[in-house]
């Protein structure tokens, strides 16, 4: 059956990568499609979801309903599905999980929202935690110019820097195993996007763009900067207790730091990028 709700919020979520207002307004929220375990059709639904580091998790909660949602009947029947998540498309596997270890990352979920605890009390059911982890294989990247598609990764980072931020200033004293998972997957993914402009455009630029070598110099020593932060953040998640002001200052400098070399690389490289292509 058609299904409005859905069908708008998956419209605007791609018009505006990944932004979606009203309900979903500053959530963590993907695109999944499965297809029909009847029809063999695709079948899309919007997902909140919760970052695992090379993994990302989706509660099978379907808003408090007895049954479970359409999208988790066709996954079982066909664990191949496609993701997108605001700036990249990418094929999956999904893993319905099951015991210690369905328990315990819906426990983490639990300290991060007590919302799905009453939607599992609501439902009358045990909600299914589902692992969707990219197969091997380079996913689809943003349409549009280059410099658009980097401004659209670099927009992703500054979501998510955005969300953690709100998360720590939300959180009690101590902090929570969800939100440690959160800033963990930030600094893989801030590493891995440096280390790949490393050997690919500013590589690149060193061979095409001798003249641009001050710019090149002065990213260079940015992204240097910045794994000395990620490694300092990733210290204090270490610990056993972290020290929420700790995090707090270092996601502070952290988003500051994140922000400044964006924009100095936007504004050099994305003009740079257009032109080439």
């Amino acid at each position: 059956m058609p299904n409005t709700f859905n069908d708008d919020v998956i419209a605007e979520f791609r018009a505006n990568a990944g932004r979606v207002g009203g309900w979903f307004a500053g959530a963590r929220l993907l695109l999944l499609t499965t297809t029909g375990a009847r029809t063999g059709a695709p079948h899309t639904t919007p997902l909140g979801y919760l970052p695992d580091g090379d993994r990302v998790l989706v509660i099978a909660s379907a808003g408090g309903a007895p049954r479970d949602p359409q999208w988790l009947r066709n996954l079982r029947a066909d664990p191949l599905v496609t993701v997108e998540d605001g700036v990249f498309t990418y094929r999956a596997r999904a893993e319905v999980l099951t015991g210690a270890e369905r328990d315990r990352l819906f426990d983490r979920a639990v300290q991060a929202d007590a919302g799905w605890v009453e939607y599992q009390e609501r439902s009358g059911r045990v909600l299914p935690v589902v692992a969707l982890e990219q197969v091997p294989g380079p996913p689809t990247p943003p349409s549009g110019s280059p410099g658009a598609a980097l401004v659209a990764v670099h927009d992703a980072f500054r979501r998510e820097l955005a969300l953690i931020r709100d998360e720590i200033d939300a959180s009690g004293p101590r902090v929570g195993a969800q939100l440690r998972v959160n800033c963990l997957t930030l600094c893989a993914g801030l590493h891995h996007h440096h280390r790949m402009e490393d050997q690919g455009l500013f590589a690149w630029l060193a061979v095409e763009r001798p003249d641009l070598v001050e710019v090149r110099q002065r990213l260079d020593a940015e992204h240097r900067a910045m794994a000395a932060l990620l490694e300092q953040l990733q210290a204090v998640l270490a610990t056993p207790q972290p020290d929420r002001e700790a995090l707090r200052r270092d996601v502070a400098r952290l988003t500051g730091q994140v922000e400044a070399h964006l924009a100095y690389e936007e504004e050099h490289l994305v003009p740079l990028l257009d032109a080439t292509a």
